[in-house]
């Protein structure tokens, strides 16, 4: 069967994670919201529809690792195909229906067709046009999976994802290395190889699974509570505190308190410090103390700051959102529903704006611009830290995400 997973109009509703890679490319759990695709659709063959602008990032970076024979942006052919929404997180085995079927959400929103419509392409999804509104007409098939609205969805699912992604681990763990440590429910306890667990830190899997992947180390007296990931190749700093429901990418270097969020790879936050119910892009930097509010003193329903928008998020818990490359100066006080765009410099002494866009820089005199070619600088020089070549591809997704951002930013 033919599968095409596709982003369609919504995709900015996930900024600012989703400025810089298309929607299914957003982490959940261990893995991706594509990973998670595959792993249930399983498609002999697959297409990708991404805005333009990605192709070239979706086929050096994303086509290759799929498993399978992928297009980027390719029409529909003569094959009958599976449309599938982008945003879509599976947790169980997909059931294909025998006809063509559509899955529509609020209506008019497609999370998934069995269609046979030779030429049918991603404009007629980015536009809505009314070949693809022809979609909403088809006989409705059973519902599965779920869309997900924001990131705050993927912040509050994670513990389910963690779970469900514990369940499909592949191998065996690795044997236990020489302690001393302590381990809570030793069965629920994933080991990648070459993982060093430093003496007295605790991995406690009464409440779910921990896993810790390849060449990660976890620090003296360090606490982890499942259900929790570490990455390939972090670091976790001694006497830091890994709550439920964290995700940390790979190559990260975490300390002080983390709960309910998730980290992208190569991001850093070494310090003292609380980052909760939080989603922090890759690349970025946590300065020393940063610290997130995630819940208010009122115990109300938290907004999200957009632009001149607050917009309900139906959440009680909710830290701040935080994209590729941005940084926080030490001390960063940051309040319940911020968002801070791709590349941006808070440096200020006082509590952080709530709403700081994309290529912002942002001190004690206010926010001004942060120049395009001063980021990219900054960025090949932490590219070079961590012994990653800077590539064309890397630099035209900042370029598209500096002429796209004010564009998109701030809308609901």
């Amino acid at each position: 069967m033919h599968v095409v997973i596709f982003e369609a109009s919504r995709w900015h509703t996930f900024a600012p994670l989703s400025l810089s890679r298309p929607v299914f490319m957003l982490a959940t759990g261990m893995s991706t919201l594509l990973q998670k695709q595959l792993r249930h659709l399983k498609p002999p063959r697959l297409t990708l529809w991404v805005r333009p602008e990605l192709e070239e990032f979706c086929r050096q970076r994303v086509a290759p690792k799929t498993g399978v024979p992928t297009q980027i942006n390719a029409p529909l052919d003569d094959e009958p195909a599976l449309l599938i929404n982008g945003r879509t997180v599976h947790f169980g085995k997909f059931e294909y229906p025998p006809h063509e079927a559509v899955m529509a959400d609020d209506g008019d929103v497609v999370r998934a067709a069995m269609t046979h419509d030779p030429g049918l392409s991603p404009r007629d999804a980015w536009d809505r046009t009314e070949r693809w509104l022809r979609l909403l007409e088809l006989p409705q098939m059973p519902g599965q999976g779920r869309c997900v609205e924001s990131l705050v969805d993927l912040i509050h699912w994670n513990d389910e994802s963690l779970v469900e992604d514990f369940a499909h681990l592949e191998t065996p763990s690795s044997p236990r290395p020489a302690g001393p440590y302590h381990l809570v429910e030793e069965r629920d306890v994933w080991l990648g190889p070459g993982v060093k667990l430093d003496p007295g830190c605790v991995l406690d899997a009464s409440k779910g699974p921990v896993v810790i992947g390849e060449g990660a180390t976890i620090g003296a007296n360090a606490v982890l509570q499942g259900p929790c990931y570490i990455g390939p190749h972090a670091t976790i700093s001694p006497v830091a505190q890994i709550r439920p429901g964290t995700s940390i990418g790979p190559m990260c270097k975490v300390g002080g308190e983390v709960s309910a969020s998730i980290m992208l790879g190569y991001s850093n936050k070494p310090h003292e410090g609380f980052l909760g119910h939080s989603y922090v892009g890759k690349w970025a930097n946590l300065g020393s103390g940063t610290t997130t509010s995630n819940l208010k003193n009122t115990y109300g329903e938290i907004s999200l700051k957009l632009g001149e928008h607050d917009v309900p998020t139906g959440r009680r818990f909710l830290g701040s959102l935080i994209g590729d490359h941005s940084k926080t100066g030490i001390l960063t006080r940051l309040s319940s529903g911020t968002y801070i765009g791709f590349s941006s410099m808070l440096a200020g002494s006082g509590v952080a704006p709530r709403y700081v866009p994309s290529y912002t820089f942002w001190t004690d005199r206010g926010s001004e611009p942060y120049r395009f070619e001063k980021s990219m600088e900054v960025a090949k020089r932490v590219f070079d830290r961590r012994d990653r070549a800077w590539t064309a591809t890397d630099e035209a997704v900042m370029r598209y995400v500096a002429e796209t951002a004010s564009k998109v930013e701030g809308k609901e």
